[in-house]
């Protein structure tokens, strides 16, 4: 398995020790890009190191953060310095819905400054695991570990929230650079520069990811604007019962989702975010989203 990919180099957990690895050139001419979470197969060479010759088929892979094989993403995200934008979170889960088997869950940090009710609220009605915790205090830790015992999960979220504290109070021997928070402009400074792969125990497997901002999440690779619906886990019951076939459930009347949205089944940040997305795969050509895919 690929534990951690850095300029050109890829370190590969052969079972018993990190072989630095480089790849063939065919896949540069390909156009495969290795991924830490691949399984992959390497040639072992006299000086230690060794040269990547295949990837495993994979059951998921994320440009951003770039990863694959994970079971699920702890997005981490704060109410406080700095603020997270449910934009940003409901993107995320976006590409996540669209990946099979990889699930989300909401990880609140800074819980000892700030609940944030209105995220734990939008989040426990969208139908995800939500979990306050502090890193500092150590607050919800025993719940985190439990969300994560004997998976593969990725931690992500915008720059600021917190993902290396939590993962050094997980695991101290970590000792990951924490950066702190700009007072002026209330968000964070990028202190995790590459994925990296870490084993806690057992086949529990967590990965740092550096953070992003909004700029970046306009970057992420989504699905079209006709199977947006689906990766919006609260609308599927209400799917089938609109009206008029191919509802795109932004202001159509007898639609079934803005009904829900109405009765308050659904929070109104999260049709929101639907609605700028769909936006956003509206104006993208059918010929660019052919080659990103």
């Amino acid at each position: 398995m690929i534990r951690k990919a850095l300029s050109g180099f890829y370190y590969v957990d052969d079972g018993e020790q990190l072989v630095t690895c480089r790849a063939r050139g065919k896949f540069r001419h390909q156009k495969i890009t290795p991924l830490v979470g691949d399984q992959v197969i390497f040639t072992a060479l006299t000086d230690g190191s060794g040269t990547l010759e295949e990837i495993q088929p994979r059951k998921n892979e994320f440009r951003r953060p770039a990863v694959a094989n994970i079971d699920q993403l702890v997005i981490v995200v704060s109410g406080v310095i700095p603020v997270t934008d449910p934009f940003l979170i409901d993107r995320v889960i976006a590409i996540a819905e669209t990946k099979q088997g990889c699930d989300s869950v909401i990880c609140i940090n800074k819980s000892d400054l700030c609940h944030a009710d209105d995220l734990y609220d939008i989040y426990t009605l969208a139908g995800f695991l939500t979990l306050r915790v502090s890193a500092k205090t150590g607050e919800g830790m025993d719940m985190l570990s439990a969300a994560i015992s004997g998976k593969a999960s990725a931690f992500t979220g915008n720059s600021g929230v917190g993902k290396s504290s939590i993962l050094n109070r997980l695991a101290p021997g970590f000792h990951l650079q924490v950066g702190a928070v700009s007072d002026k402009l209330g968000r964070g400074r990028h202190t995790t520069r590459h994925v990296e792969l870490y084993r806690l125990s057992g086949n529990t497997m967590v990965a740092d990811t550096p953070g992003f901002s909004s700029f970046d999440t306009e970057r992420m690779e989504l699905t079209g604007k006709e199977d947006l619906q689906n990766a919006f886990r609260e609308f599927r019951p209400y799917l089938n019962q609109c009206r008029f076939a191919g509802c795109s459930h932004t202001k159509e009347k007898g639609c079934a989702v803005l009904q829900a949205l109405k009765d308050g089944r659904i929070a109104p940040s999260r049709h929101a975010s639907y609605l700028r997305l769909y936006e956003q795969l509206k104006n993208i050509p059918e010929w660019e989203r052919a080659r990103e895919s």
